[in-house]
């Protein structure tokens, strides 16, 4: 079952039924387990399927309630005490599952995708979750943080009264002008913090979340693992005040001109460097970016001369992989819409004759790209538009590989691809619910499943990075 994303609703404390006592059932999509009431739905958050729980009624709709489990009343085998002091109900929305162990986690995440598989993809699959190992060497920390703490390398903070956010009491601090802390679960309601749990090492050495931020919105802190590079991501009034942090980073100003080259991260994936500027996109776990990046080369099996495209190619992780396994006699073209991340991409690519980047919305440049080899040649080379006005013309590429936003591509784009490739499609995706969808689109296409796999990119929340293989029906 899913839950409905849409916005919340604020009811009147009249409007609902305040405690009440449930048997928990199966896990739901969202970080939720499902229960019911006198007939009607209730998504709970803070508790286990199998549990009794006393719930506090958070939000009431026409078709069902949300709650928070405030009291255990029978407690899950799988339950552990949340390491986070600002998890639990009415508290930091940053986390879905503290409560749960780490192999609990992992087979809630199993199940959900599972049951979007099934229920909207019509695909029966068993699923495992597999963990997401750090790499050797987390850049110049020698911190080890706990099982399922520590892998965050990218945090974007919110801060308090500066747009008129309700503020929030906490236990240890007094929420004013330019306190830091996370978002509520579904809410805009800021919880101060002095430290995140799944934050890595290296955004916590920055002290960012001890110290004010007046003028602020908000504040992303941004470490690369590998090189240990630091970039603070900062959007506010244009007087918003910079306090002065534990260590040097380089500062963005989000919104504002900004003099001189947008300061970057460099990220080193199986001894390539990638350049990230700014808040631009980047796995935000420290092993996700190479365990990805051989998922998709061990999926794909890219032969020397084939033709590859990479949609949503961000940095150019994924193309710079391809190019290097077609070789120079082949071409991977990659698509991103984000002038930044085509300008680092192109940057990550220069050595790389066989990949080139094409900037705009996938929906836009799909239809436009044409393959050949150019005349007197057996290069394989690609254009927009005009077409190949000398040498021999390819509609088609081997092979495709995805990754949008959690959006999913859509019916549209996903027709197109469809007509592209030839041989095989790679879709990654961190939302279960739209790529289930995407992968009935592809089904009506004549494209089938090959393989699934399911990472836990995202220990402790709801989140899940997953890996679909298609290949012609």
């Amino acid at each position: 079952m899913t839950e409905s994303p849409g916005p919340r609703k604020e009811p009147e404390p009249a409007d609902l039924p305040g405690l009440l006592d449930l048997e928990v059932g199966k896990v739901a999509n969202g970080g939720f387990c499902v229960a019911r009431h006198e007939g009607r739905v209730v998504f709970v958050r803070h508790a286990l399927p199998g549990e009794r729980v006393r719930a506090r009624v958070t939000e009431r709709t026409k078709n069902f309630l949300r709650a928070d489990a405030v009291e255990i009343l029978s407690a899950s085998p799988d339950r552990v005490q949340a390491p986070c002091p600002f998890a639990g109900p009415g508290r930091c929305g940053g986390c879905d599952w503290q409560h749960a162990s780490l192999p609990a986690q992992r087979r809630l995440k199993a199940a959900v995708v599972e049951e979007q598989l099934e229920r909207v993809a019509g695909i029966k699959r068993e699923v495992t979750v597999e963990e997401v190992p750090f790499p050797e060497g987390t850049g110049d920390t020698e911190v080890r943080p706990g099982p399922g703490l520590g892998w965050r390398t990218r945090v974007q903070f919110a801060v308090a009264g500066t747009t008129g956010e309700r503020r929030t009491r906490s236990h240890d601090f007094a929420a004013v002008d330019g306190t830091i802390g996370l978002r509520r679960h579904r809410s805009h309601d800021i919880e101060p913090i002095d430290e995140c749990l799944i934050a890595h090492p290296g955004v916590e050495e920055m002290g960012i979340e001890r110290k004010r931020w007046p003028g602020a919105t908000s504040v992303e802190g941004i470490v690369s693992a590998t090189t240990g590079d630091r970039v603070v991501s900062l959007k506010g009034r244009r007087n918003a005040r910079v306090p002065r942090l534990d260590v040097p980073v380089r500062l963005v100003r989000k919104g504002a001109p900004q003099q001189g080259p947008v300061p970057y991260v460099r990220e080193e994936v199986s001894g390539r460097l990638f350049q990230v500027s700014g808040s631009g996109f980047w796995q935000v776990h420290p092993g996700a970016a190479r365990l990805l990046a051989e998922a998709v080369l061990d999926a794909l099996a890219p032969r020397p001369g084939e033709i590859a495209v990479d949609l949503y190619c961000g940095a150019g992780l994924f193309t710079a992989h391809l190019a290097e396994r077609v070789g120079p006699e082949g071409l991977v073209v990659g698509v991103e819409s984000d002038g930044q991340a085509v300008r680092d991409a192109k940057h990550n690519l220069r050595d790389l004759p066989q990949a080139a980047v094409e900037r705009g919305q996938v929906e836009e440049v799909l239809p436009t790209l044409e393959f050949g080899v150019a005349a007197g040649t057996e290069r394989t080379q690609a254009k927009r538009g005009g077409g190949h006005h000398r040498g021999s013309r390819v509609r088609g590429a081997d092979l495709v590989v995805l990754d949008p936003p959690r959006a999913g591509a859509g019916r549209e784009v996903v027709e197109r691809i469809a007509a592209l490739a030839t041989r095989k499609i790679a879709y990654v995706s961190c939302d279960p619910a739209t790529l289930a969808r995407d992968l009935a689109y592809f089904g009506e296409r004549g494209w089938t499943l090959e393989s699934f796999r399911a990472f836990d990119a995202f220990p402790m929340t709801q989140h899940v990075e997953c890996l679909a293989t298609l290949v012609r029906g």
